[in-house]
């Protein structure tokens, strides 16, 4: 009898599309370590790398049971973690962009202003205006910098098309930076008024 070593990558995709856990144990075991290598020379971070590879697999056994059964697994697998690589890297980027508009502000208002902006003060003025944004603009904003999905996984999940998720990101990110605009004016006049 044939162990699930033996076992082609399309066989083993075809038993992981049944929930087989040897089926994607064996695919773990084959393909983990060059997805980290991958994610490594892409990130330059062992540990982004890392986190990465488990998430990418952690998708595959999500999604391992909606895989159209012609899929290419390795392709799938490369494909799945170019797309989780883009997402981090605009994710850091996104952050890197938030600290150093900060750092600016800081610069331009002069530490008075700063030290009276409390970092968690911020970060539930920002949550709160992403709440009031409209329902579905807030779903699709919260799967993309919440969970970190690409917009084309939520396109998928909330069964728009990958332009809509695009717009609607867009245009959250108008309106929070709007809100903050007009918070940030308001914490200037209120800080030169005292």
């Amino acid at each position: 009898m044939r162990t699930v070593k033996s076992y082609t990558d399309q066989e083993l995709l075809d038993c992981l599309k049944s929930g087989d856990q040897q089926a994607f144990a064996e695919i773990y075991n084959r393909y983990w370590k060059v997805m980290y290598f991958h994610a490594l020379k892409m990130l330059g971070d062992e540990d982004d790398a890392k986190d990465l590879a488990q998430e990418l697999f952690a998708t595959l056994w999500t999604k391992g049971t909606n895989l159209p059964f012609n899929s290419n697994l390795s392709g799938y697998l490369y494909i799945t973690a170019r797309n989780k690589i883009i997402n981090l890297i605009q994710q850091k980027k996104v952050r890197r962009d938030y600290l150093s508009a900060l750092s600016a502000f800081a610069e331009e208002a002069g530490n008075g202003t700063v030290e009276q902006i409390d970092e968690k003060e911020l970060l539930l003025i920002v949550e709160k205006e992403i709440q009031n944004l409209p329902v579905k603009m807030r779903q699709v904003f919260e799967l993309s910098r919440k969970q970190f999905l690409s917009h084309k996984e939520i396109a998928t999940q909330l069964g728009i098309s990958d332009k809509t998720v695009k717009k609607q990101i867009g245009y959250a990110i108008r309106m929070i930076k709007l809100k903050l605009d007009v918070l940030t004016r308001i914490t200037i006049i209120l800080f030169f008024l005292k």
